[in-house]
């Protein structure tokens, strides 16, 4: 039976799909609902002031809510900053190193912990740019003053935890990771917008066919780039040794465990720009010169921004793959069940060869991801495109949505059903039937 027929026949995988949907496009209409107090029309004004900033960055991962200034204006990078924070504080604090060894029950302790830095955060944030607002070319604020301070304030931080909340549910309820997937939202709603005004330069003599011939060739080679990195992997073999227990043999199976050149997916990328976005917002709204210059050298495309964002990049690689593939633990699971790597003894030095391989791996895939993170807007600067193009957006959309497919033909390969796409490499029990 073929995975499609699964997606209907399947009554807990469709609720899912719906679910995720259903939160999906009650994010899209959060984002079209303001934060009282500001001059729309003063705003899209200022925002014009303003393309090619860090704002417009911030806005593509925000989904625009962030140039509507709507209540989710911060969107859900303060929970990312805060998941950052506190996944650090795990290596260096005892206490949060101790409570992840902990299991199910430590987990969700560092959970309630980055919500409470979300909120800090937000609270920072907001105040910040509520702050800021009133002292824009043109007045952007109505009735400026502590009272707007305090409602924006709290409008922002509301709608920032709402997101995250509407995030936890998608990845507990629906399907997919519900935080990727409010910033793959975000980011496809702005495909619509790019197209029209791609074509509004075309037509005014802007943009000529060749450059758009041009820019949509890089676009795909990109998500061809990207689709066959993330499907690679360094396949180590396994073999397990007979038993004998009783008059049954068991093991004596040769397999692999697949070591993905892109460990940490899209996460990396994330959690730079985050970073990177986070004291860059809040420079903006500072009435201070030598903040303000380092807040123009921290403008996506610029030399520092580039150097910044690839070291954190490579950081995140290696971090977010040590954080979440334990060699230890694998080696530890291997002997357990008398499995071993040919040649390599059982224990450590299995340990020791998965780390020397895994390591080596993730410098190429640091590399890759760097690579399709900054070559595109290099590119588009160069050819002096008129609009923002940017390997990290193509990134995420394309590692999100294979993540996203992932996770439906596990579901589907668990229930007896082929794969979700016709011609996929998983294939279920009933395929060979």
């Amino acid at each position: 039976m073929s995975g499609a027929d699964g997606l209907v026949k399947i009554p807990e995988l469709r609720k899912r799909i719906i679910f995720t949907l259903i939160m999906l496009a009650v994010y899209r209409i959060g984002v079209h609902v303001p934060t009282p107090g500001v001059d729309s029309a003063a705003l899209q004004q200022v925002f014009a002031n303003m393309k090619g900033t860090i704002f417009g960055w911030f806005n593509l991962f925000s989904g625009g809510a962030l140039e509507r200034f709507s209540i989710f204006a911060l969107g859900v990078m303060p929970y990312i900053s805060s998941s950052i924070i506190f996944q650090l504080l795990t290596v260096v604090w005892p206490y949060l190193h101790d409570l992840q060894k902990e299991g199910e029950q430590g987990r969700k302790k560092i959970t309630q912990y980055t919500r409470y830095g979300t909120v800090l955060l937000c609270v920072v944030q907001g105040f910040g740019i509520a702050s800021g607002l009133q002292h824009t070319t043109p007045p952007v604020v109505t009735h400026p003053g502590l009272f707007f301070k305090v409602m924006t304030t709290l409008t922002l931080t509301s709608g920032s935890v709402f997101l995250m909340w509407i995030g936890e549910q998608m990845s507990e309820r629906g399907i997919g990771n519900g935080i990727s997937l409010l910033i793959y939202a975000g980011i496809a709603a702005r495909i619509p917008s790019g197209l029209g005004s791609t074509m509004s330069l075309y037509r005014s003599g802007e943009l000529s066919f060749f450059k758009i011939l041009l820019v949509l060739a890089v676009i795909v080679g990109t998500f061809f780039c990207i689709i066959f990195v993330e499907q690679g992997a360094r396949r180590i073999p396994i073999q397990y040794a007979k038993r004998i227990v009783g008059r049954k043999v068991y093991g004596g199976q040769n397999t692999n465990l697949p070591l993905k050149v892109n460990t940490s997916g899209v996460i990396p990328p994330i959690f730079a720009s985050s970073l990177i976005m986070f004291p860059a917002t809040i420079g903006t709204f500072i009435a201070s010169e030598k903040v303000q210059q380092l807040t123009a050298f921290l403008q996506p495309g610029g030399m520092l921004y580039n150097i910044l964002f690839v070291g954190l990049i490579v950081f995140f690689c290696y971090f977010y793959t040590a954080v979440t593939f334990k060699t230890d633990d694998v080696a530890d699971n291997l002997k357990k069940y008398g499995g071993f790597i040919p040649g390599i003894r059982p224990g450590l030095p299995t340990a020791q060869y998965i780390d020397y391989v895994l390591s080596r791996i993730t410098l190429g895939g640091a590399v890759y991801i760097s690579l399709i993170c900054v070559l595109p807007t290099f590119f588009t600067q160069t050819m002096k495109v008129p609009f923002y193009f940017g390997g990290t957006s193509v990134l995420i959309l394309v590692g999100v949505a294979l993540d996203t497919v992932a996770q439906i033909e596990t579901f589907l390969l668990t229930r007896n059903y082929g794969g979700f796409m016709k011609h996929s490499r998983m294939k279920g029990r009933a395929a060979y039937t």
